[in-house]
């Protein structure tokens, strides 16, 4: 009789270890199953770590609005009206170019080297309105010439 009830216990024992042992690998399978490797010896895990603290340096570079465009001074309408009307100038003749078969070259146009369309003296200084435009400028006009 003790021998059935020892085949019981030890029974018993052996099916707690084996859920035990199961729960614990699949969990285990769960966790790794979220941070695949992607192929480039990089999972998701270290992937996203790195995507967040690139976000967060080029929070602290660049532009006032992180647009990818420079910090040069000046008041927010200085700032908006030059990049605005830089970007539409250098559209048109990125896309100009294009339709011409010319070599694309911003430098080479009179509103790039001007870089006053738009200005108003009311804006601010007419140099800090000169380097939002003429950057704008490059960034429209590659748009234009490509396409878009």
């Amino acid at each position: 009789m003790k021998s059935i009830n020892l085949k019981g216990v030890m029974g018993k024992a052996l099916l707690a270890f084996s859920l035990l042992f199961g729960i614990g690998i699949m969990s285990s399978m769960t966790a790794q199953a979220q941070y695949q490797n992607n192929g480039y010896g990089q999972n998701d895990r270290d992937r996203d770590r790195d995507w967040r603290r690139d976000r967060d340096r080029n929070r602290n570079r660049g532009g006032r609005n992180n647009d990818g465009y420079g910090d040069y001074g000046g008041s927010a309408d200085l700032r908006q009206t030059a990049l605005n009307a830089g970007f539409n100038e250098g559209k048109k003749s990125g896309r100009d170019d294009r339709n011409h078969n010319r070599r694309p070259d911003p430098t080479n146009h009179s509103e790039y080297q001007k870089g006053t369309k738009d200005y108003s003296s009311r804006l601010g200084d007419r140099y800090i309105y000169q380097r939002y435009f003429r950057e704008a400028y490059e960034h429209g006009y590659a748009d234009g010439y490509e396409g878009y």
